[in-house]
């Protein structure tokens, strides 16, 4: 099979073209339910309400896209919003567990300092 946009030769079978990305055919058939890709929505609220809210936000930002590209069939680029938002999801958790374990260290060392 042929890309469309650049001319490449691709497997017969194959869903993105190898040098441009192109889609060369959609998954599934016409009976098959649509594509299931997570959004993270959920856990991005989540860490940016009550972990750390500068890297929570772009989690937000890139799981709202995952739902409209699919829809619009850029599948590829649903697959990559829902990485992105996974990613700026589990670094906003990450951030904020790493910041919390530092200031209890600290505290409990200034708290056996004082008592000396």
């Amino acid at each position: 099979m042929y890309c469309r946009k650049c001319g490449t030769q691709n497997d017969d079978n194959a869903h993105l073209c190898i040098k441009c990305g192109e889609v060369l055919q959609q998954i599934g058939g016409a009976g098959d339910p649509p594509v299931k890709i997570p959004n993270y929505l959920a856990q991005s609220i989540l860490v940016t309400l009550f972990c750390c809210m500068p890297l929570g936000i772009p989690a937000i930002i890139f799981s709202a896209q995952v739902n409209g590209k699919i829809q619009a069939g850029d599948i590829p680029g649903a697959l990559e919003a829902s990485r992105k938002a996974k990613v700026w999801a589990w670094w906003s958790f990450g951030v904020s567990l790493a910041y919390v374990i530092i200031m209890v260290t600290v505290n409990a060392f200034v708290a056996t300092a004082s008592t000396r």
